[in-house]
C-alpha cells in the first residue's frame, strides 16, 4: 500500500516521534533516592549556606572544585584554574566555612579537574587530568600535611587504553587493599567524550573498560554532546552518581546535570534554580559532611559556564543543605 505521507509530513512525523520518546524534565524521580537529592539539591535558594564565582586567597578561580572534611574539621578543596601561562593548574585549599579558601600547594601546570579521597590509613591518594598527551595521573600521600605540602610518595602515570586522543575528568571511588576505584571519561573515536570506569592495583597495574550503560542513560535524553565529569554519593540508602551531558557539541551553555541510578539504569534531570536564574551546569561533585553549624548536610559543587550564567553567577557555585 502506497504511502499518503508527503516526505515533509514524514519528516515532520520522525521529529515529532523523537522527541515524543526523550524523557521529560518534569517527570517524576525514579527512585525515593534520586528524589532526596532532588530535594536537597535543587534549589539554590533555600540552601543553609552558599558561594558563588567561588575564589582562593590568591584571587584564583576554584573551577571544579571537590571538597571533603578531614579528620581535624578542616575543609580541603581540590580545583583548578587557569593562570597566565594559559594553562590548567590544579591545586588544594583549606577552609572553615566553606567560603573562605586558603591556596596551599599547586600541583603544577597542565594538571586539571582533580579529585581526592581517604586512602583508610591516614593518608590520600588524589588524581587529575594531566597533558598534554591528556591522560589521568594518580598520585598517593603519607598523610595530610604531606597533600598539603605536594610530597607524593607514590605516583602512576596511566596509559590511554580506550582513546588515543584523551583520557580523563577522573573522580576516585573508592580505595582499599591498594586498590583505587576511579570513573572517567575518554574522546570516543576521537570526537566526542563517554564515560569509562578503572582500576589502579597497587599503583602499578591499569585496568578501564566503558561504562556504555550511563552513556545511554544521557543518551536517552538527546545529549548529543559530551559526557563528561561525574561524581558519586551514596543518599537514602542508595548509590547515585551526579554526572554532566552536554546537549549540543561546542555549546558550553546547553551543559546540564542528571542524577543516575546505577540499579535501574536510568538517568533523572536535576532542575538547579539559582538566585538569579543560572541555566547550565557541569562538573558536579556532592558529598555528605558536617556543615559550618556543626549539623550533617548534602554540599553540591557545580561550575556555572558563562554562556548559561546569570549576572554574577559564573563561575564555581557551593551550596549546602542540612539533612
Amino acid at each position: 500500500m502506497r504511502s499518503l505521507l508527503r516526505p515533509r509530513s514524514l519528516a515532520a512525523l520522525l521529529v515529532v516521534l523523537a522527541t515524543a520518546a526523550l524523557p521529560r524534565a518534569d517527570a517524576a524521580p525514579g527512585s525515593a533516592a534520586v528524589a532526596r537529592l532532588v530535594s536537597l539539591a535543587g534549589d539554590v535558594r533555600d540552601a543553609d549556606g552558599y558561594a558563588y564565582a567561588l575564589r582562593d586567597d590568591s584571587g584564583r578561580t576554584m573551577d571544579t572544585a571537590e571538597i571533603t572534611r578531614s579528620p581535624d574539621g578542616t575543609y580541603l578543596a581540590v580545583y583548578h584554574s587557569t593562570l597566565a601561562d594559559g594553562r590548567f593548574h590544579s591545586a588544594i585549599a583549606t577552609s572553615t566555612d566553606l567560603r573562605t579558601w586558603t591556596r596551599r600547594h599547586d600541583f603544577g601546570a597542565g594538571t586539571s579537574q582533580p579529585t581526592l579521597a581517604f586512602d583508610g590509613a591516614g593518608g590520600y591518594v588524589l588524581a587529575y587530568e594531566r597533558d598534554p598527551d591528556n591522560h589521568i595521573a594518580v598520585r598517593g600521600y603519607a598523610d595530610l600535611g604531606a597533600l598539603l605540602a605536594g610530597d607524593a610518595d607514590r605516583a602512576y602515570d596511566t596509559p590511554r587504553t580506550l582513546s588515543s586522543c584523551a583520557e580523563g575528568t577522573p573522580d576516585i571511588t573508592a580505595v582499599h587493599d591498594g586498590t583505587v576505584e576511579l570513573t572517567g571519561h575518554y574522546r570516543a573515536g576521537c570526537d566526542t567524550d563517554r564515560q569509562l570506569r578503572a582500576t589502579l592495583t597497587d599503583f602499578t597495574t591499569w585496568h578501564a573498560e566503558p561504562d556504555q550503560r550511563l552513556d545511554r542513560a544521557l543518551e536517552a535524553w538527546g545529549t548529543s554532546g559530551n559526557i563528561g565529569d561525574r561524581s558519586a554519593i551514596e543518599l537514602a540508602g542508595a548509590k547515585l552518581v551526579l554526572v554532566e551531558g552536554q546537549g549540543l557539541r561546542e555549546d558550553f551553555g546547553s551543559w546540564r546535570t542528571y542524577a543516575y541510578d546505577p540499579v535501574t539504569g536510568r538517568a533523572d534531570r536535576l532542575t538547579v534554580r539559582t538566585h538569579g536564574g543560572s541555566r547550565a551546569f557541569a562538573n558536579p561533585s556532592a558529598t555528605l559532611l558536617t556543615d559550618p553549624d556543626g549539623h550533617p548536610a548534602l554540599l553540591v559543587s557545580l561550575f556555572v559556564p558563562r554562556e548559561g550564567a546569570a549576572p554574577g553567577e559564573a563561575g564555581q557555585l557551593l551550596y549546602w543543605r542540612e539533612l
